[in-house]
């Protein structure tokens, strides 16, 4: 039997075998406001998934000091992923990574100098030791890093694993049903 209970943006879990237990937090980072509509998909996705999240705006370049402090807390404040966002000299995913062991997800930011290939390249050209997983440029790269924090979560929680099969399933029938739009 299960028993969980909403406290802020975390579950607790009551299943007999892990009481106490605290789903980890998924940390939603990114550089600016600017960056809040392509991120907003981000979170609208871990919303339906059901997944407890918060967000937060750290600049790389302006406030490096409170990115480093966020890094290097954000496993003891009960975050398991860290999904980071940003464009141009997209410096933020990397930089977190360096100051976590957690794993980070970095979506590049369409940006209007380049379309998000500036962005694309400086979060995925990572030195080797500091690995980003990085997601495509724009809106599909923030719905699959939802999609990818769900899918790390579904290692260690059924009920998340579940939700993402429901997922599939459900975008699977949307393509099936979409032929009768022709």
């Amino acid at each position: 039997m299960t028993n969980d209970i909403s406290v802020g943006t975390l579950r607790v879990k009551n299943d007999g075998l892990r009481k106490g237990y605290l789903m980890k937090k998924i940390a939603v980072v990114m550089g600016s406001i600017s960056d809040w509509p392509t991120m907003q998909l981000t979170t609208d996705l871990l919303d339906q998934l059901k997944l407890p999240y918060e967000r937060h705006i750290i600049s790389a370049h302006r406030m490096p000091t409170q990115l480093q402090e966020f890094g290097q807390s954000a496993q003891d404040a009960g975050f398991g992923i860290i999904i980071a966002g940003a464009g141009g000299a997209a410096h933020l995913p990397g930089m977190l990574a360096a100051n976590t062991v957690l794993p980070v997800i970095g979506i590049p930011i369409e940006s209007h100098a380049l379309h998000g290939m500036d962005s694309l390249l400086s979060i995925a050209q990572m030195p080797s030791g500091v690995p980003v997983a990085t997601m495509a440029i724009g809106k599909a790269g923030a719905k699959n890093a939802a999609l990818m924090a769900a899918a790390m979560l579904a290692i260690t929680e059924p009920e998340v694993s579940e939700r993402l099969k429901a997922f599939r399933q459900k975008q699977t029938q949307e393509a099936i049903d979409s032929e009768q739009q022709f």
